[in-house]
């Protein structure tokens, strides 16, 4: 299925482009992003970083759909 990937910040700047369609076999938000993690190897902060699905902040464990657009957060420091 077709999804829309964006990545903000330091993401942003790891993976080379804000944003591109991908086709994912289907799961949740996680395994999308370990797919992305295999195509953009410095995407290795999951633990810290935060993700959307359709301009809503959502859990590791959201599964994904057809055409979601899925936003990946790195961690953010704070001072």
């Amino acid at each position: 299925m077709k999804v829309k990937v964006r990545y903000f910040a330091l993401f942003r700047e790891q993976a080379g482009c804000a944003s591109e369609a991908v086709d994912f076999p289907g799961g949740t938000a996680k395994e999308l992003f370990q797919m992305m993690t295999a195509k953009h190897p410095s995407l290795n902060t999951q633990a810290a970083a935060l993700v959307a699905v359709n301009d809503e902040m959502s859990a590791w464990e959201q599964p994904i759909n057809e055409n979601d657009e899925v936003l990946f957060f790195p961690p953010v420091a704070g001072g």
